[in-house]
């Protein structure tokens, strides 16, 4: 009596093992990757653009009327 099967399955040998780990590895990475790029748009999202700018302009106080000025101009340094 001779077995029809004489080598192992191909799911036991080294090289589908290997191509499923890559897969599996891959398919991770991509969720990973979406999951951040959610989080990174949901973050924009609630954070609106008026918002943004109320609060620096309340962060920093304008001694000219309103208007940030550049005053390097007006500086001199002595060497």
């Amino acid at each position: 009596a001779l077995s029809a099967q004489t080598e192992a399955p191909f799911y036991e040998e080294w090289w589908f093992l290997l191509v499923m780990a890559l897969s599996s590895l891959i398919l991770i990475l991509l969720v990973v990757f979406a999951l951040v790029l959610h989080g990174q748009s949901k973050k924009y999202k609630s954070c609106s653009a008026g918002k943004t700018i109320s609060n620096v302009e309340e962060s920093v106080t304008l001694d000219n009327g309103g208007f940030t000025a550049l005053e390097l101009n007006s500086r001199h340094l002595n060497i």
